[in-house]
C-alpha cells in the first residue's frame, strides 16, 4: 500500500509578484520571467530584473493560481514568477518534482472545480493543501515520471506533426499560385460573384423554440458555430460556408470558410456560396489567406455583409491548376485523418497512464 499524504503537509506556497519591467531578450542581471503561457511547451521567454521578485528553481512545481486556467501545473521551470503563478516547494527531500508535477496535471479537473471567486477564478489553497498525493519511494516517483515524460512527448510530436499538414497545404499553395496580394504569377482576378452562386436568399430562418429543443439530425450553423440540430436542412455537401462576423474574420483565430461536408440549416451569421467555375478546396484556402479588411465595415459590430462578400477579388487560375492543389488536399487530409486518430490514442495513453499512477 503506497503513503499518501496530504500537500500541505509537504510543500510550501509562495505567490508571484508583477515584474516591474520586462524584456523580451535577456540583459546582464536578468532572469527568466515566467507566466502562464510559460507553463505550456513552445512559450516564447521573457526576462526581468526584480530584487523583490519570487524565485522558482527546478525543484519547484508552478501552478497557475488566478484566471481561467487556474489549475494549470509546469515544473523544470526557473525564473522570476509572475502575479498569477505561484510555486508549490517541496519541504522534503523525498518528493520529486517533475512527478509531484504529474500528479498535479491529473488533478487539473478537481482543482478547477474548486477554484474560489466569482469573476476570476482562483485557486483554493485549503482544497489544494488537502489533496492527497500517493508517495511511493523516490526511486518509483522517478520512474513513473520518466514513463509519463515518455508518453507525454508521444502525443506532443503527434500534435505537432498533425499542425504541420495546414502549414504544408499553405506551403503548396503559394508554391503553386504565389501570393495571392502581389500576384506574381500574372493570374486573371474576379470577383467571388462571377466564379460562385450564393444562396443567401434562400435560407430560411429556424425558430429559437425549435432550435432550443437540441433534437433532429442535421446541424444549425449560428455565430457560435453549430449550435443545435434540427430536421430539415437547407444546403448539401460541397457548399462553401463564410463567416460574417468581421471581427473574427480579421482576428483570424479560426478559419473564416470552411467545407460543409454535410446538410446544414445556417443563420445570417454566414454566407452560403455554391461552386459555379472555381474549385470549392481552391476557394477555402484562397480565402482564408486572402486581407478581407477592405471588405468588412463597420468598427464596434464589424461585419461582412453578402454585398461585399460578393466583390472580393481574387486570383483565378486555370481550373485544372485548381484541381490539381484539390487532389494534394484530398491526400493531405486523409493523412490528417490518420494523424487525427494517432493523436488520439496518444492522448489516451497518456490520460491512462496518469490515472493509472495516481488513482
Amino acid at each position: 500500500m503506497v503513503n499518501r499524504v496530504a500537500l500541505g503537509e509537504i510543500v510550501e506556497i509562495f505567490k508571484g509578484n508583477k515584474a516591474p519591467e520586462v524584456f523580451d531578450k535577456p540583459r546582464e542581471d536578468a532572469r527568466r520571467y515566467l507566466q502562464i503561457e510559460d507553463l505550456r511547451p513552445d512559450a516564447m521567454p521573457k526576462y526581468a530584473i526584480d530584487k523583490d521578485g519570487t524565485l522558482a528553481t527546478k525543484n519547484d512545481v508552478l501552478i497557475a493560481w488566478d484566471g481561467a486556467n487556474a489549475g494549470t501545473a509546469g515544473f523544470d521551470l526557473e525564473g522570476y514568477i509572475g502575479s498569477t503563478l505561484a510555486i508549490l516547494r517541496p519541504t522534503k527531500g523525498n518528493v520529486y518534482a517533475p512527478y509531484f508535477g504529474y500528479f498535479l496535471r491529473s488533478k487539473f479537473n478537481d482543482i478547477q472545480k474548486n477554484t474560489t471567486g466569482a469573476t476570476i477564478p482562483h485557486v483554493s489553497r485549503d482544497y489544494l493543501e488537502n489533496l492527497q498525493i500517493p508517495l511511493p519511494p523516490l526511486s518509483e516517483q522517478k520512474r513513473i515520471a520518466s514513463l509519463l515524460a515518455r508518453a507525454d512527448r508521444l502525443r506532443g510530436l503527434r500534435r505537432a506533426a498533425r499542425e504541420q499538414c495546414d502549414s504544408l497545404l499553405q506551403s503548396v499553395f503559394l508554391e503553386m499560385f504565389g501570393e495571392p496580394q502581389f500576384n506574381e504569377k500574372k493570374w486573371e482576378k474576379v470577383e467571388v460573384a462571377e466564379i460562385t452562386e450564393s444562396l443567401d436568399s434562400r435560407r430560411v430562418p429556424v425558430e429559437a423554440s425549435i432550435r432550443q429543443t437540441k433534437k433532429g439530425i442535421y446541424p444549425y450553423y449560428g455565430a457560435s458555430g453549430i449550435i443545435d440540430y434540427v430536421d430539415e436542412y437547407l444546403f448539401d455537401e460541397e457548399t462553401l460556408l463564410i463567416g460574417e462576423d468581421g471581427a473574427n474574420l480579421l482576428a483570424r483565430s479560426t478559419p473564416i470558410a470552411f467545407i460543409a461536408n454535410g446538410k446544414y440549416w445556417v443563420n445570417n451569421h454566414a454566407h452560403v456560396l455554391r461552386m459555379k467555375n472555381v474549385n470549392i478546396q481552391f476557394l477555402r484556402y484562397l480565402l482564408n489567406i486572402t486581407d478581407l479588411e477592405p471588405y468588412v465595415t463597420g468598427s464596434a459590430q464589424p461585419k461582412l455583409n453578402a454585398s461585399n462578400m460578393e466583390k472580393i477579388r481574387v486570383i483565378n487560375p486555370p481550373l485544372s491548376k485548381q484541381e490539381e492543389f484539390a487532389r494534394v488536399v484530398a491526400r493531405v487530409e486523409a493523412l490528417r485523418a490518420r494523424m487525427d486518430e494517432s493523436a488520439r490514442q496518444g492522448e489516451a495513453l497518456f490520460q491512462s497512464l496518469l490515472a493509472e499512477s495516481f488513482g
